[in-house]
Protein backbone atom coordinates (compact mmCIF):
# COMPACT_ATOMS: atom_id res chain seq x y z
CA UNK A 1 0.00 0.00 0.00
CA UNK A 2 2.60 2.34 1.04
CA UNK A 3 5.34 3.16 -1.56
CA UNK A 4 7.53 4.63 1.35
CA UNK A 5 10.27 2.34 2.69
CA UNK A 6 9.33 0.22 5.70
CA UNK A 7 12.48 1.72 7.32
CA UNK A 8 11.57 5.80 6.08
CA UNK A 9 8.01 5.15 7.76
CA UNK A 10 9.38 3.22 11.03
CA UNK A 11 12.06 6.23 11.22
CA UNK A 12 9.07 9.37 10.95
CA UNK A 13 7.16 7.27 13.10
CA UNK A 14 10.05 7.13 15.55
CA UNK A 15 10.09 11.17 15.65
CA UNK A 16 6.71 11.14 16.15
CA UNK A 17 6.61 8.87 19.29
CA UNK A 18 9.72 11.07 20.63
CA UNK A 19 8.05 14.26 19.88
CA UNK A 20 5.02 12.43 21.88
CA UNK A 21 7.10 11.47 25.23
CA UNK A 22 9.09 15.20 25.12
CA UNK A 23 5.15 16.21 25.10
CA UNK A 24 4.50 14.32 27.91
CA UNK A 25 1.83 13.41 25.76
CA UNK A 26 -0.40 9.99 25.97
CA UNK A 27 -1.23 10.22 22.10
CA UNK A 28 -2.20 12.30 18.96
CA UNK A 29 -4.75 12.22 16.04
CA UNK A 30 -3.48 12.85 12.77
CA UNK A 31 -6.04 14.40 10.72
CA UNK A 32 -4.15 16.22 8.03
CA UNK A 33 -3.05 14.96 4.50
CA UNK A 34 0.01 15.93 4.69
CA UNK A 35 1.19 14.47 7.71
CA UNK A 36 -1.20 10.96 7.16
CA UNK A 37 0.85 10.49 3.90
CA UNK A 38 4.34 11.63 5.60
CA UNK A 39 3.43 8.77 8.21
CA UNK A 40 2.01 5.85 6.14
CA UNK A 41 2.80 6.88 2.28
CA UNK A 42 -0.89 7.09 1.57
CA UNK A 43 -3.85 9.42 1.00
CA UNK A 44 -6.90 8.08 2.92
CA UNK A 45 -9.94 10.00 4.86
CA UNK A 46 -9.85 9.11 8.07
CA UNK A 47 -7.67 9.50 10.86
CA UNK A 48 -4.24 7.72 12.38
CA UNK A 49 -4.04 7.67 16.24
CA UNK A 50 -0.44 7.29 17.01
CA UNK A 51 0.31 6.21 21.07
CA UNK A 52 3.78 7.19 22.46
CA UNK A 53 4.55 3.40 22.52
CA UNK A 54 2.78 1.28 20.37
CA UNK A 55 2.04 1.07 16.47
CA UNK A 56 -0.28 3.17 14.82
CA UNK A 57 -4.27 2.90 14.14
CA UNK A 58 -5.84 3.78 11.22
CA UNK A 59 -9.34 4.53 11.37
CA UNK A 60 -10.41 4.59 7.46
CA UNK A 61 -13.76 6.13 6.15
CA UNK A 62 -12.53 6.02 2.25
CA UNK A 63 -11.26 4.42 0.63
CA UNK A 64 -12.87 0.74 0.60
CA UNK A 65 -10.79 -2.02 0.71
CA UNK A 66 -7.51 -0.80 2.88
CA UNK A 67 -6.03 -3.56 4.47
CA UNK A 68 -3.36 -4.52 6.83
CA UNK A 69 -2.64 -4.52 10.55
CA UNK A 70 -4.55 -1.99 13.44
CA UNK A 71 -6.91 -0.31 10.50
CA UNK A 72 -10.32 -0.26 11.19
CA UNK A 73 -13.05 1.43 8.90
CA UNK A 74 -15.49 3.34 9.82
CA UNK A 75 -18.43 5.74 9.15
CA UNK A 76 -17.96 8.22 11.53
CA UNK A 77 -15.34 9.58 14.33
CA UNK A 78 -17.74 8.64 17.03
CA UNK A 79 -17.25 4.80 16.25
CA UNK A 80 -13.54 4.63 17.50
CA UNK A 81 -13.91 4.38 21.37
CA UNK A 82 -16.08 1.54 20.81
CA UNK A 83 -13.64 -0.56 18.40
CA UNK A 84 -10.18 0.74 20.67
CA UNK A 85 -12.29 -1.46 23.10
CA UNK A 86 -13.75 -4.25 21.04
CA UNK A 87 -9.90 -4.45 19.74
CA UNK A 88 -8.12 -4.72 23.28
CA UNK A 89 -6.69 -0.53 23.32
CA UNK A 90 -7.01 1.50 25.60
CA UNK A 91 -8.64 4.56 25.07
CA UNK A 92 -6.10 7.33 25.61
CA UNK A 93 -6.95 9.84 28.54
CA UNK A 94 -5.11 12.41 26.15
CA UNK A 95 -5.08 13.17 22.77
CA UNK A 96 -3.35 15.82 20.92
CA UNK A 97 -4.62 17.93 17.31
CA UNK A 98 -3.80 19.09 14.34
CA UNK A 99 -5.86 21.86 15.43
CA UNK A 100 -4.17 24.44 13.18
CA UNK A 101 -5.53 22.19 10.15
CA UNK A 102 -9.28 21.52 10.60
CA UNK A 103 -12.28 23.45 11.39
CA UNK A 104 -13.33 24.53 15.18
CA UNK A 105 -16.19 21.75 14.35
CA UNK A 106 -14.18 19.26 13.90
CA UNK A 107 -12.53 19.45 16.24
CA UNK A 108 -15.33 19.84 19.07
CA UNK A 109 -16.50 17.22 17.44
CA UNK A 110 -13.46 14.93 18.02
CA UNK A 111 -13.25 16.19 20.95
CA UNK A 112 -16.45 14.72 21.99
CA UNK A 113 -16.23 11.70 20.41
CA UNK A 114 -12.51 10.54 22.33
CA UNK A 115 -13.71 11.75 25.14
CA UNK A 116 -10.73 14.53 25.49
CA UNK A 117 -10.96 17.20 28.78
CA UNK A 118 -9.11 19.69 26.51
CA UNK A 119 -8.13 20.24 22.73
CA UNK A 120 -4.53 20.46 22.76
CA UNK A 121 -2.73 21.58 19.58
CA UNK A 122 0.67 19.22 17.84
CA UNK A 123 0.41 21.08 14.13
CA UNK A 124 3.24 23.08 15.10
CA UNK A 125 5.43 20.63 16.79
CA UNK A 126 4.84 18.20 13.63
CA UNK A 127 6.45 21.00 11.20
CA UNK A 128 9.31 21.15 13.08
CA UNK A 129 10.17 17.67 13.25
CA UNK A 130 9.33 17.06 9.67
CA UNK A 131 11.57 20.35 8.99
CA UNK A 132 14.62 17.79 9.35
CA UNK A 133 14.66 15.69 6.65
CA UNK A 134 15.91 12.17 5.87
CA UNK A 135 18.64 10.93 3.27
CA UNK A 136 15.28 9.84 1.77
CA UNK A 137 13.77 13.21 1.39
CA UNK A 138 16.36 14.98 0.44
CA UNK A 139 17.11 13.39 -2.86
CA UNK A 140 13.45 13.45 -3.27
CA UNK A 141 14.40 17.27 -3.29
CA UNK A 142 17.39 16.90 -5.42
CA UNK A 143 15.54 14.77 -8.14
CA UNK A 144 12.57 17.50 -8.34
CA UNK A 145 14.84 20.37 -8.56
CA UNK A 146 17.07 19.15 -11.64
CA UNK A 147 13.72 18.58 -13.21
CA UNK A 148 12.44 21.71 -12.18
CA UNK A 149 15.86 23.10 -13.80
CA UNK A 150 15.12 21.28 -17.20
CA UNK A 151 11.58 22.82 -17.52
CA UNK A 152 13.03 26.37 -16.82
CA UNK A 153 15.45 25.68 -19.63
CA UNK A 154 13.05 24.78 -21.93
CA UNK A 155 11.18 28.84 -20.76
CA UNK A 156 13.03 30.87 -23.96
CA UNK A 157 12.54 28.25 -26.78
CA UNK A 158 8.64 28.62 -25.87
CA UNK A 159 7.99 32.45 -25.97
CA UNK A 160 7.16 34.50 -28.83
CA UNK A 161 6.78 37.97 -29.65
CA UNK A 162 3.48 39.43 -28.51
CA UNK A 163 2.44 36.82 -25.60
CA UNK A 164 0.95 37.75 -22.52
CA UNK A 165 1.87 36.02 -18.99
CA UNK A 166 -0.53 33.61 -19.15
CA UNK A 167 -0.05 32.72 -22.75
CA UNK A 168 3.50 31.75 -21.57
CA UNK A 169 2.58 30.69 -17.89
CA UNK A 170 -0.03 28.14 -19.53
CA UNK A 171 3.26 26.61 -21.94
CA UNK A 172 5.16 26.11 -18.82
CA UNK A 173 2.60 24.32 -17.16
CA UNK A 174 2.16 22.01 -20.37
CA UNK A 175 5.88 20.70 -19.89
CA UNK A 176 5.72 20.83 -16.37
CA UNK A 177 3.03 17.87 -16.29
CA UNK A 178 5.10 16.77 -19.22
CA UNK A 179 7.96 16.22 -17.04
CA UNK A 180 6.19 15.15 -14.10
CA UNK A 181 4.16 17.78 -12.29
CA UNK A 182 1.75 16.48 -9.91
CA UNK A 183 -0.39 19.33 -10.90
CA UNK A 184 -0.61 20.41 -7.46
CA UNK A 185 1.10 22.91 -4.35
CA UNK A 186 1.09 22.25 -1.18
CA UNK A 187 1.14 24.91 1.46
CA UNK A 188 0.19 24.99 5.08
CA UNK A 189 -2.02 27.72 6.44
CA UNK A 190 -4.73 30.62 5.37
CA UNK A 191 -4.37 32.85 2.40
CA UNK A 192 -2.11 30.33 0.76
CA UNK A 193 -4.30 29.15 -2.40
CA UNK A 194 -2.40 29.22 -5.78
CA UNK A 195 -2.20 26.98 -8.79
CA UNK A 196 0.97 25.64 -9.90
CA UNK A 197 3.16 28.59 -9.43
CA UNK A 198 3.34 32.51 -9.96
CA UNK A 199 4.38 34.34 -12.97
CA UNK A 200 4.74 38.26 -12.65
CA UNK A 201 5.18 40.42 -15.86
CA UNK A 202 6.17 44.40 -15.90
CA UNK A 203 4.13 46.41 -12.96
CA UNK A 204 1.87 43.50 -11.94
CA UNK A 205 4.73 42.49 -10.05
CA UNK A 206 3.56 45.73 -7.57
CA UNK A 207 0.32 44.71 -7.09
CA UNK A 208 -0.38 43.91 -3.66
CA UNK A 209 -2.33 40.44 -2.64
CA UNK A 210 -4.21 38.85 0.21
CA UNK A 211 -1.73 35.85 -0.19
CA UNK A 212 0.56 35.24 1.86
CA UNK A 213 3.89 35.00 -0.61
CA UNK A 214 6.83 37.45 -1.06
CA UNK A 215 5.13 39.02 -4.10
CA UNK A 216 1.95 39.41 -5.60
CA UNK A 217 0.27 40.15 -8.57
CA UNK A 218 -3.73 40.60 -9.61
CA UNK A 219 -4.57 37.10 -10.61
CA UNK A 220 -7.13 37.11 -13.89
CA UNK A 221 -10.12 37.04 -11.15
CA UNK A 222 -10.92 38.50 -8.16
CA UNK A 223 -11.84 34.79 -7.21
CA UNK A 224 -7.91 34.10 -7.14
CA UNK A 225 -5.66 37.65 -6.79
CA UNK A 226 -2.55 36.07 -7.53
CA UNK A 227 0.07 36.13 -10.18
CA UNK A 228 -0.36 36.17 -14.30
CA UNK A 229 -3.00 38.78 -14.57
CA UNK A 230 -3.10 38.58 -18.90
CA UNK A 231 -0.51 41.32 -18.79
CA UNK A 232 1.47 41.65 -22.41
CA UNK A 233 5.21 40.80 -22.28
CA UNK A 234 6.11 44.26 -23.37
CA UNK A 235 10.17 45.17 -24.30
CA UNK A 236 11.53 46.96 -21.31
CA UNK A 237 10.08 45.09 -18.74
CA UNK A 238 11.10 41.79 -16.70
CA UNK A 239 8.82 38.63 -16.27
CA UNK A 240 9.49 36.72 -13.06
CA UNK A 241 9.40 32.64 -12.82
CA UNK A 242 7.91 31.15 -9.64
CA UNK A 243 6.64 27.85 -10.94
CA UNK A 244 6.54 25.02 -8.47
CA UNK A 245 8.82 22.54 -8.04
CA UNK A 246 6.58 19.83 -7.49
CA UNK A 247 8.46 16.70 -9.02
CA UNK A 248 8.41 14.72 -6.41
CA UNK A 249 6.36 14.53 -2.74
CA UNK A 250 9.20 16.62 -1.10
CA UNK A 251 9.63 19.71 -3.41
CA UNK A 252 12.31 22.17 -4.29
CA UNK A 253 11.20 25.98 -5.38
CA UNK A 254 13.41 28.09 -7.79
CA UNK A 255 12.56 31.33 -9.12
CA UNK A 256 14.30 33.53 -12.44
CA UNK A 257 13.81 36.35 -13.94
CA UNK A 258 13.44 37.05 -17.61
CA UNK A 259 14.17 40.16 -19.71
CA UNK A 260 11.59 40.90 -22.49
CA UNK A 261 14.39 42.35 -25.15
CA UNK A 262 15.99 44.60 -22.87
CA UNK A 263 15.11 46.84 -19.80
CA UNK A 264 16.73 49.53 -17.92
CA UNK A 265 19.90 49.01 -16.09
CA UNK A 266 18.59 49.24 -12.51
CA UNK A 267 17.07 45.94 -13.30
CA UNK A 268 20.22 44.34 -13.49
CA UNK A 269 21.90 46.58 -10.87
CA UNK A 270 18.76 44.69 -8.36
CA UNK A 271 19.30 41.35 -9.59
CA UNK A 272 23.22 41.76 -9.17
CA UNK A 273 22.20 42.56 -5.42
CA UNK A 274 19.93 39.30 -5.23
CA UNK A 275 22.56 37.48 -6.53
CA UNK A 276 25.02 38.92 -3.76
CA UNK A 277 22.99 38.51 -0.73
CA UNK A 278 22.72 34.90 -2.20
CA UNK A 279 26.49 34.49 -2.45
CA UNK A 280 26.98 36.52 0.98
CA UNK A 281 24.65 33.78 2.65
CA UNK A 282 25.79 31.09 0.74
CA UNK A 283 29.51 31.62 2.43
CA UNK A 284 27.46 32.50 6.04
CA UNK A 285 24.90 29.74 6.39
CA UNK A 286 25.35 25.90 8.22
CA UNK A 287 24.08 23.96 10.92
CA UNK A 288 23.78 26.93 13.84
CA UNK A 289 23.01 29.54 12.39
CA UNK A 290 20.22 31.78 13.38
CA UNK A 291 17.86 32.47 10.97
CA UNK A 292 17.48 35.90 11.93
CA UNK A 293 21.33 36.37 10.79
CA UNK A 294 20.47 35.40 7.33
CA UNK A 295 17.49 38.20 6.95
CA UNK A 296 19.76 40.49 8.91
CA UNK A 297 22.78 40.04 5.77
CA UNK A 298 20.15 40.43 3.47
CA UNK A 299 18.93 43.63 5.02
CA UNK A 300 22.45 44.90 5.46
CA UNK A 301 23.23 44.54 1.57
CA UNK A 302 20.38 46.15 0.11
CA UNK A 303 20.60 48.73 2.74
CA UNK A 304 24.37 49.67 1.30
CA UNK A 305 23.08 49.66 -2.44
CA UNK A 306 19.93 51.81 -1.36
CA UNK A 307 17.38 49.38 -2.62
CA UNK A 308 15.62 49.67 0.52
CA UNK A 309 12.00 51.20 -1.67
CA UNK A 310 11.95 48.17 -3.46
CA UNK A 311 12.94 45.04 -1.58
CA UNK A 312 10.19 42.27 -1.46
CA UNK A 313 7.25 44.42 -2.82
CA UNK A 314 6.84 47.94 -2.82
CA UNK A 315 3.15 49.64 -1.53
CA UNK A 316 3.50 45.69 0.31
CA UNK A 317 6.64 44.29 1.17
CA UNK A 318 7.31 40.83 2.35
CA UNK A 319 9.05 40.42 5.81
CA UNK A 320 11.09 37.29 4.98
CA UNK A 321 13.49 36.08 2.46
CA UNK A 322 13.45 32.78 2.53
CA UNK A 323 11.44 29.21 4.48
CA UNK A 324 11.78 25.68 4.62
CA UNK A 325 10.51 23.27 1.71
CA UNK A 326 9.03 19.63 1.79
CA UNK A 327 6.16 18.08 1.69
CA UNK A 328 5.39 21.79 1.55
CA UNK A 329 6.17 24.83 0.07
CA UNK A 330 6.60 26.85 3.38
CA UNK A 331 7.76 24.64 5.87
CA UNK A 332 10.14 25.52 8.31
CA UNK A 333 12.17 27.58 9.05
CA UNK A 334 11.33 31.20 8.22
CA UNK A 335 14.12 33.60 7.76
CA UNK A 336 12.59 36.66 9.27
CA UNK A 337 14.08 39.57 11.33
CA UNK A 338 12.40 37.76 14.49
CA UNK A 339 12.99 34.78 14.04
CA UNK A 340 13.97 32.51 16.93
CA UNK A 341 14.72 29.25 14.74
CA UNK A 342 18.48 28.07 13.98
CA UNK A 343 19.13 26.09 11.09
CA UNK A 344 19.87 22.28 11.37
CA UNK A 345 21.76 19.66 9.08
CA UNK A 346 18.70 18.43 7.03
CA UNK A 347 16.71 21.13 6.82
CA UNK A 348 16.00 22.01 3.07
CA UNK A 349 15.50 26.13 2.54
CA UNK A 350 14.94 27.87 -0.37
CA UNK A 351 16.03 31.70 -0.52
CA UNK A 352 14.34 34.36 -2.23
CA UNK A 353 15.99 38.11 -2.21
CA UNK A 354 13.56 39.96 -5.00
CA UNK A 355 13.28 43.65 -5.70
CA UNK A 356 9.96 45.43 -7.74
CA UNK A 357 10.85 47.93 -9.58
CA UNK A 358 8.17 50.74 -11.08
CA UNK A 359 7.64 50.46 -14.67
CA UNK A 360 9.78 47.58 -15.19
CA UNK A 361 8.70 44.36 -13.18
CA UNK A 362 10.47 42.40 -10.56
CA UNK A 363 13.96 41.31 -10.42
CA UNK A 364 15.66 38.53 -8.54
CA UNK A 365 16.67 34.80 -7.63
CA UNK A 366 15.37 32.24 -5.74
CA UNK A 367 17.32 28.84 -4.87
CA UNK A 368 16.75 25.76 -2.45
CA UNK A 369 19.19 25.09 -0.01
CA UNK A 370 20.22 21.67 1.91
CA UNK A 371 21.58 22.87 5.20
CA UNK A 372 24.98 20.38 6.38
CA UNK A 373 27.23 20.88 9.47
CA UNK A 374 29.39 22.94 7.70
CA UNK A 375 27.24 24.71 4.67
CA UNK A 376 25.01 25.02 1.93
CA UNK A 377 24.23 22.42 -0.55
CA UNK A 378 22.71 24.21 -3.40
CA UNK A 379 20.22 22.11 -5.44
CA UNK A 380 18.72 24.25 -7.80
CA UNK A 381 21.00 24.55 -10.58
CA UNK A 382 20.04 26.64 -13.47
CA UNK A 383 21.25 29.96 -14.87
CA UNK A 384 20.95 32.95 -12.64
CA UNK A 385 22.00 35.77 -14.66
CA UNK A 386 18.88 37.68 -16.29
CA UNK A 387 17.43 35.69 -19.22
CA UNK A 388 16.95 37.63 -22.49
CA UNK A 389 13.67 36.39 -24.25
CA UNK A 390 13.40 37.99 -27.70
Amino acid sequence: MSKLPKTETDKRLQKLQQLLSTMQAESCLITSQVNKYWLTGFIFDGYILVYAQSDPLLFVRRPAGLWGNNIFMIRKPEQIPGLLREAGFRVPGQVLLESDTITLSAALRLQEALEMPEIKNISAAIREIRSVKSAYELDQIRESAAIHAKVYELIPSLYHKGMTDLALQIEIERQMRLHGSMGIFRSFGENMDIFMGSMLAGDNAQVASPYDYALGGAGITPLLPLGASGTLLAPGTTLMVDMAGNYRPCMDDMTRTFVIEHVPDIAYRAHQVSLDILHTIEATAKAGVPCAVLWHIAEKIVKENKLEAYFMGTAQQAKFVGHGVGLEINEPPVLTPRSNEVLEAGMAIAIEPKFVLPGIGAAGIENTYIVHDDRLEKVTLCEESLIILS
